[in-house]
């Protein structure tokens, strides 16, 4: 028997029983991560965007067709807008479909941005499509999708 600090006495058999248990509860969790389905990204771009309805056009997406490692996938956008008081891009929103987290990143562009373009770097785990959301500063909405192919899982894929 031993005792824990300012506890009951505890033998070691029921040590050895509680660690047990621990074990295999640990051992009967899922192991893989749950991955975002085409219809969590349209429920994350519709948290975004409300109930408007987003059209086609003015988002020009720069991915590669087939990238080699998904740990580090270059995304360039640009947004056709003349980037005036009246008339520019508030945000360009991304989703990645089969990512476990469906939110990729978010950029805000506002008039003394000159022009709404932005490049960096995501994060795939599997073949996928890149949902691109573009919001107008007249409340209008633009929608683009791109598919990337992924030979090595970026995201422990």
């Amino acid at each position: 028997m031993s005792k824990l600090a300012n506890g009951p006495s505890v033998s070691r058999r029921q040590i050895m029983i509680g660690m047990s248990a621990a074990a295999f509860a640990a051992l009967s969790l899922p192991t893989g991560e749950a991955l975002a389905t085409a219809l969590d990204v349209d429920a994350a771009v519709m948290k975004k965007i409300g109930n408007k309805t987003p059209k086609s056009g003015r988002i020009k997406l720069e991915l590669p067709e087939i990238a080699e490692n998904g740990s580090t996938v270059p995304l360039t956008v640009h947004v056709e807008s003349p980037m005036t008081n009246g008339d520019y891009v508030k945000q360009v929103h991304f989703f990645a479909e089969l990512n476990p987290n469906p939110d990729v990143a978010t950029f805000n562009f506002t008039p003394r941005s000159g022009k709404a373009s932005a490049s960096t770097r995501i994060r795939l785990a599997k073949t996928q499509n890149i949902v691109a959301v573009a919001e107008m500063s007249d409340g209008s909405v633009f929608i683009n999708k791109s598919q990337v192919k992924v030979t090595i899982g970026g995201c422990g894929g």
